[in-house]
């Protein structure tokens, strides 16, 4: 009996060494090496980390918002709605700052020094499938006037050329997919709170994700051996399969599609950053361009008279969408101002120096993308403004520091899509410029939310004529 108690003793013992580490004496040692090194942040809870100033702050900005008359103008700073605490950090602290959610420790750096063509046709084809709708329920209204809620439209849309581009299949064969990884997204968007271990705990969420994510991977591996019964065809799932292949070769061992398991993994693991980076990010990302052409029409007549003048007869190619120049000035300025990722994150695998700031293995590197996009030092006075014409002259000349701009990510992690992703949104705001006006509803309410992307709160409502 003695033994058992001095095992359980020695065990808790153990245990609550461990947490000392993780909770005290790490978090104290990583502040201090950094405060050497002149970085300061918010004094972190020990358990919560800074999670609850963050909370407070975003409900004074909710306390303050409801103060507000209901029919304020549109305003562009919804970082500094959505994450308060950023701006305020970097006021209290400086552009590099250290932050806790629970007990992982995040950098916060605002530092700027620091931080393939074809399936057109299939674009057109099912963003063509959307118009007619569009224009079915104009007809069918007597003022030859529509208003349509544009988001579940487009999330279709693009889940529709995602499928085909990778499946050749059509959207209603993912149709449960997109549903299921839709519902996950809206599970982890509620979990905030970085809580040690908290992801791995059989929650009520947690297990909801975790059955959906076997779901999706048992329906996604369906569709694949489907498709390799097809052959070779050039569409992403060939692009997949020669990855798996070219991962042998590069790294050695067994070809990872002669091995079940693991090709299984790599195909699956894939379909569902396409499906889920392709779909959801590209539909927002209209969702937000449509949003702001209704709002500025004088943007919206000079993109539909370039649209006109390149395509007017509603054929498209790669080389005619390399001509939609005012059209891509106003998708750069939608994702300058709506990014579809919020953060840039990396961890730091070993002890590294950052422009001569010693930062310690485990620490995250975090970037955050709106404020650098929406900097006034970086992109004038006018930073918070809808003003496509400062890419007249392309990225490079659009602000003082390039690098500040970054919807698609940074260094070797940037999307692999974003070729893709650009072809998609030309094709797609070209098509609705072309058989379209549109104005924003009365019924719009301008409510950027944080999903893990920022989409618009309460959807986007606009009033449609046919042209």
């Amino acid at each position: 009996m003695m033994i058992l108690v001095t095992v359980i003793l020695g065990g808790l013992f153990v245990l609550a060494f461990h947490a000392l580490v993780a909770l005290f004496l790490k978090p104290r040692l990583t502040r201090e090496s950094l405060r050497t090194q002149g970085i300061y942040g918010p004094f972190p809870h020990f358990f919560f980390g800074n999670v609850p100033e963050m909370k407070s702050l975003l409900q004074e900005v909710h306390d303050q918002s409801r103060s507000q008359p209901e029919a304020s103008p549109i305003c562009h700073r919804w970082p500094f709605t959505l994450f308060p605490h950023l701006p305020k950090w970097r006021n209290q602290y400086g552009p590099i700052c250290l932050y806790y959610r629970g007990s992982k420790p995040f950098l916060m750096v605002q530092d700027t020094e620091m931080v393939k063509e074809g399936m057109v046709d299939l674009m057109v084809e099912s963003t063509n499938t959307m118009v007619r709708k569009w224009e079915a329920r104009i007809d069918h209204n007597e003022k030859a006037v529509a208003e349509i809620k544009i988001d579940e439209d487009l999330r279709s849309l693009s889940a529709d050329i995602i499928a085909k581009a990778c499946f050749g299949s059509s959207y209603e064969k993912g149709q449960e997919i997109f549903t299921k990884l839709r519902f996950i997204q809206k599970l982890m968007s509620k979990s905030t709170v970085g809580i040690p271990g908290l992801r791995y705990l059989p929650t009520r969420s947690n297990r909801e994700i975790w059955a959906l994510d076997k779901e999706i991977s048992s329906m996604i591996k369906r569709l694949v051996n489907q498709r390799l019964m097809v052959g070779n065809k050039q569409d992403l799932m060939q692009m997949i399969m020669e990855g798996a292949t070219k991962c042998n070769e590069d790294g050695g061992g067994d070809d990872l599609l002669s091995n079940p398991i693991s090709r299984d993994k790599f195909i699956v693991d894939n379909c569902k950053n396409i499906y889920f980076a392709g779909q959801e990010t590209t539909a927002i990302t209209v969702s937000w361009a449509l949003m702001l052409l209704a709002e500025h029409q004088d943007w919206q007549d000079r993109c539909r008279a370039e649209v006109l003048q390149v395509c007017g007869n509603g054929t498209f190619d790669a080389t005619m969408l390399r001509s939609l120049k005012t059209v891509t000035m106003v998708i750069q300025e939608t994702l300058r101002l709506y990014p579809p990722a919020t953060f840039v994150i990396r961890s730091a695998l070993q002890d590294i120096k950052l422009k001569r700031i010693s930062i310690p293995k485990g620490m995250n590197i975090q970037i955050p993308i709106p404020l650098l996009q929406q900097d006034p030092e970086l992109w004038g006075p006018d930073a918070n403004m809808f003003n496509p014409q400062r890419f007249a002259n392309g990225i490079m000349e659009a602000c003082k520091t390039p690098q500040a701009y970054l919807p698609f990510g940074i260094g070797a992690r940037i999307c692999a899509g974003q070729h893709f992703a650009m072809a998609e949104l030309k094709v797609i705001l070209s098509l609705i410029l072309l058989r379209f006006q549109f104005s924003l509803s009365s019924s719009y309410r301008h409510s950027p939310a944080f999903r893990l992307v920022i989409e618009p709160g309460e959807g986007v409502v606009l009033m449609v004529r046919r042209i």
